[in-house]
């Protein structure tokens, strides 16, 4: 059959079946066996009279369909997956969903690939289990993971004496930074630790300061004025506070703001959660503390978590890349990295029964109360 007829037929038998919705958009996910038993994940879009496929779990890439309109390819395959093939396959199977929709969603739940699947595993499992995993308490050292995790526990950061400071200057700022610059240092990369903090700030910084560098270094009204969006020579748009660069997970953040519910006081605050930045943050941390400086740091009970493998592992389709995939789970579930099925190798056996799967998406046809009256 001919790609565009057989896009028709497939959206127009799809209509007959339960859909999930997106604000106004109607949505399907349709897993499937090919005839050599390969599984396959079809998500289909439903915008006004129009449909979005894409090939989730594959290689064909997408396809945008406008009834009575040439079927267009949104995106590139970089396979050898025909949308002819997969379409046939996808409406074999909402006939056998039709025919009996239980015994078709039990087939699904107990044979799809778990490579395919998002779970959860205890970390203390995975660390336990996998020799070679990186792990954030090794490279931080004993000694300085037990300092944070001292820390922590004992509530240093929250307790109002500890983290919050009366008056500040640029050029404190500034010495907050020379600290975290020679303690985060990695063994990749260099710091001339002859600088002045204003020196390493302009110059390993973001660079979009928002006017932090023109501000009167010396001046604590200036500072003040200059946090307050007072200042006359305070921008907006930059990243002032981006003192190591990175992507838009991967950077770390040394911030300056009003305590909450605080108009005088300000709160220094670490943050760089990507495990490829937690520990030069977790070095900062240190690093300023020992130099008896007020400082907080983002989620404190989670990096004791990270640090104690009390957190979990997210486990994340094969398809699906690592990049940000933690942000799939919920702050509940204490994912904060993120790893493929695969990569537990001979350790499955092992670790599957501890892991918690998420739910598979249950395909029905539509009973007559999901039928709105015209």
């Amino acid at each position: 059959m001919e790609l565009t007829t057989l896009t028709s037929t497939f959206v127009t038998e799809l209509d007959s079946f339960a859909y999930t919705l997106s604000s106004t958009d109607r949505v399907w996910n349709i897993l499937f066996p090919d005839p050599q038993e390969k599984w396959h994940h079809l998500h289909i879009n439903q915008y006004q009279q129009t449909y979005y496929i894409t090939h989730i779990s594959g290689d064909s890439g997408g396809l945008e369909i406008e009834l009575g309109k040439d079927v267009k390819q949104t995106t590139r395959p970089t396979g050898n997956t025909t949308w002819e093939f997969l379409l046939t396959a996808a409406r074999q199977w909402l006939k056998v969903i039709r025919k009996d929709w239980i015994k078709a969603n039990k087939k699904i739940q107990l044979e799809y690939p778990l490579r395919y699947r998002y779970g959860i595993a205890p970390n203390a499992l995975i660390r336990a289990s996998l020799p070679d995993v990186y792990r954030l308490d090794q490279e931080l050292g004993e000694i300085n993971t037990a300092k944070l995790v001292q820390l922590v526990e004992t509530g240093f950061f929250h307790r109002q004496a500890n983290t919050p400071i009366a008056s500040m200057t640029a050029t404190d700022y500034f010495h907050y930074c020379k600290i975290a610059y020679i303690a985060g240092k990695r063994q990749d990369e260099s710091v001339d630790e002859s600088l002045s903090g204003r020196e390493m700030y302009a110059r390993y910084a973001d660079g979009r300061h928002e006017g932090l560098l023109d501000i009167d270094p010396d001046s604590a009204q200036e500072f003040a004025d200059w946090i307050d969006s007072k200042h006359l020579l305070k921008k907006v748009g930059g990243h002032p506070w981006e003192i190591k660069r990175g992507g838009n997970t991967t950077h770390i953040n040394l911030s300056v703001t009003r305590p909450p519910y605080q108009r005088e006081g300000f709160k220094i605050e670490l943050r760089g959660e990507s495990i490829s930045r937690m520990v030069e943050t977790m070095r900062m941390l240190l690093a300023i503390h020992a130099a008896n400086l007020p400082i907080s740091i983002a989620d404190p009970e989670g990096i004791r978590k990270r640090l104690l493998a009390q957190d979990n592992i997210g486990i994340v389709p094969a398809y699906t890349s690592l990049h940000r995939a933690n942000q799939h789970f919920g702050k509940a579930q204490d994912v904060f990295d993120v790893m493929h099925y695969d990569a537990l190798g001979r350790f499955k056996r092992r670790i599957t029964p501890f892991i918690t799967w998420e739910p598979l998406p249950i395909l029905k046809p539509r009973d007559a109360s999901d039928i709105l009256p015209p």
